[in-house]
């Protein structure tokens, strides 16, 4: 397939580049390449290339920002998925949206499923609930990947942010009030190769099988490197946020499980992730 695949330069981006490369013809498009935020560059260039399928990954991602400058989120999270919904239908191609675990308000007792109502607590989800609808509304062809708490070798993420602080700090203070499920950007690419020719379209969850808080996250980060700086488990009132968090975000990958697709755990892939090369990267 040819694959236009937007937000190119980013954590998940570079890791669906390189999985689907040797597969398919990925024409990536880093921000400098493709401004979501302007329809006409975005309805030219797709029309241009006529892909037959796009990964939309670009987005606006701070979600502490958010808060501050949320019409730059929505400009990006909403009306960048409309822009990149209504070329990918003008020109038939399949569309991937990726979305996020915090749809949800997190005061659920179990893993959400994709039929569980979205009902965002931030700037950041309503924005990306926003992206949703309109991918919905405009693309007939589509995929909505909700995932969570993403991690990789290429940006800013939790994993970098923890071995620095382990580096730089005597002892770290940790949220253990907010569980969720931590996925690796390598997997989540895995899944969107997996679904992106199945046709089976609609909205599904994919995260990491499994779940934990930011303080068991991180324990097991620094156990896996061999790092013994202590971690003490706060609240997140301790540490306060600009915006606020979903206590309770973990996903059930349902839909996907009905395709036969499988993630693995958490634990195993941070495991992985740790142990290759990428994960020395990721300590900055």
């Amino acid at each position: 397939m040819k694959i236009l695949l937007t937000g190119a330069n980013g954590m998940l981006g570079r890791d669906v580049t390189a999985f689907l490369a040797p597969h398919h013809q990925v024409l990536p498009h880093p921000r400098e390449a493709l401004d979501v935020t302007d329809p006409r560059a975005v309805l030219e260039t797709v029309r241009a290339l006529a892909p037959e399928a796009i990964v939309h990954c670009a987005g606006f991602t701070d979600v502490d920002g958010a808060e501050a400058r949320r019409d730059a989120a929505f400009r990006v999270n909403a009306l960048g998925a409309r822009h990149v919904a209504v070329a990918a239908d003008a020109v038939g191609a399949v569309l991937v949206h990726v979305s996020t675990d915090y749809v949800f308000d997190g005061t659920a007792a179990e893993p959400y499923t994709e039929f569980d109502p979205p009902a965002p607590i931030n700037a950041y989800g309503r924005s990306k609930l926003a992206g949703e609808e309109a991918v919905r509304t405009h693309c007939r062809r589509h995929f909505i990947l909700r995932t969570a708490w993403l991690y990789g070798a290429h940006g800013r993420n939790f994993v970098r942010t923890i071995l620095r602080a382990a580096r730089e700090r005597d002892a770290l203070a940790v949220v253990d009030d907010q569980v969720g499920s931590p996925t690796w950007t390598v997997d989540l690419a895995r899944v969107i190769g997996e679904v992106i020719e199945t046709g089976a379209f609609g909205t599904y969850h994919a995260s990491a099988e499994g779940q934990c808080s930011w303080y068991t996250f991180a324990c097991a980060i620094l156990k896996a490197k061999g790092i013994d700086t202590p971690v003490r488990p706060v609240e997140s009132a301790e540490v306060p946020r600009p915006a606020r968090r979903p206590p309770y975000a973990v996903l059930r990958n349902l839909c996907l499980e009905a395709l036969g697709v499988r993630m693995r755990p958490w634990d195993e892939a941070v495991a992985e992730f740790l142990a290759r090369d990428l994960g020395s990267e990721a300590g900055g």
